[in-house]
């Protein structure tokens, strides 16, 4: 008889009921067979229930964040409390399509050593589906997230196995910045662990509203990814890597008024690869040639992120 294994559900929130309820009203109505276990971590804010009917096998629970206030120290406040073998995380703006947690959890019946699962994507922009990410394979590797962030491994996609990301891979990073880009740092680090499987179908829904915890934050986003770029020195060794995160501080910098810094960035950047865009993209707002909240804007739409 195939043993169906719990799994702990990290939801954490900050002051929008409405989207948070949708978000765990998504995971309750999984088509999952085991139980699932859904944490609500109120950082910052009352702890709030929503009013839900909770279906059997399903389980809800609401915890203040104790640890670092802000995104990094919600997920580690709900990942210790967690009660099960495996920790999937859900941003509270973002919904899971039924399907999700058998796909994902079958991978790790057939492997039980697998760290982490992670799911494709699609974006909801103004209430309408836009864009479906996929990953370019089904085993990410270390050496692929240092050439490329892999925008389509989202972290309402993720699935751990608890004790490897307690243990082996370390709890998210609190030090980051306004935890910006923690689920890269988290990726990178998982990924020297052991590789990471995908199950390459879009099976969470990202709504980009305006609303993410990270919108227009553009002194954070430089200061960030400063701090991601020193902690992680594999990208010294790839160009156009380094080249990628050194034209995004660059543009956040000048997004955020920091010129003549943006400057300095944007031509470390251009040095590692001439064809840089968002370098010369950066230059130009540095400039005001044109205005952040534009280009910003196109990207998007696009479906692309700055």
């Amino acid at each position: 008889m195939t043993v169906v294994a719990p799994v702990s559900v990290v939801v954490p929130t900050h002051r929008r009921p409405e989207m948070m309820r949708l978000a765990v009203q998504s995971v309750l109505a999984q088509d999952y067979a085991g139980d699932v276990e859904v944490l609500i971590v109120f950082d910052g804010c009352p702890v709030q229930m929503p009013d839900i009917d909770v279906p059997s096998r399903r389980s809800m629970r609401g915890i203040a964040n104790d640890r670092t206030q802000g995104l990094a120290g919600a997920r580690n406040t709900g990942i210790l409390a967690a009660a099960h073998r495996h920790v999937a995380f859900l941003d509270d703006d973002d919904a899971w399509l039924p399907p999700k947690l058998t796909a994902q959890m079958a991978l790790f019946e057939a492997d039980p050593e697998l760290v982490l699962v992670c799911s494709g994507m699609r974006v909801v922009r103004g209430g309408r589906s836009s864009h479906v990410r996929l990953a370019p394979r089904e085993d990410v590797h270390h050496e692929d997230l240092v050439a490329d962030r892999i925008a389509a491994l989202h972290s309402s996609s993720f699935v751990f196995r608890r004790d490897a990301l307690v243990d082996d891979v370390g709890l998210i990073d609190e030090a980051l910045p306004g935890s910006y880009g923690e689920d890269y740092d988290v990726l990178l680090r998982t990924a020297r662990v052991g590789s990471i499987r995908v199950v390459n179908e879009p099976l969470i829904a990202v709504r980009w509203t305006g609303q993410s915890y990270f919108y227009g934050q553009w002194a954070t986003y430089a200061a960030a990814l400063t701090y991601l770029l020193a902690q992680h020195p594999e990208f010294e060794g790839n160009a156009r890597a380094r080249s990628r995160i050194q034209s995004q501080i660059a543009f956040a910098l000048a997004a955020s008024g920091q010129r003549k810094e943006a400057r300095s960035w944007a031509r470390r950047a251009l040095s590692g690869r001439r064809r840089n865009l968002r370098a010369w993209l950066a230059l130009a707002v540095s400039v005001h040639l044109v205005s952040p909240t534009v280009i910003a804007r196109a990207a998007t739409t696009s479906g692309r992120g700055i």
